[in-house]
């Protein structure tokens, strides 16, 4: 299965809940993290939630 990388690139304070639980769930937790997760349609989304606050790597 291909992977991708997502970097954060905000802080998660002073969003919503939902976007900060959503970070959680990519495994991100601090600023210039960078996780390497599945590419599959359920992280696109969760992706596309907190597009605001993240980047992804080539």
């Amino acid at each position: 299965m291909a992977t991708i990388k997502i970097k954060q690139i905000k802080s998660k304070i002073g969003y919503p809940v939902d976007q900060k639980r959503t970070l959680t769930a990519l495994g991100l937790h601090k600023i210039s993290q960078v996780v390497e997760v599945e590419d599959n349609p359920s992280i696109r989304g969760m992706i596309r939630k907190v597009h605001h606050l993240v980047t992804v790597i080539d």
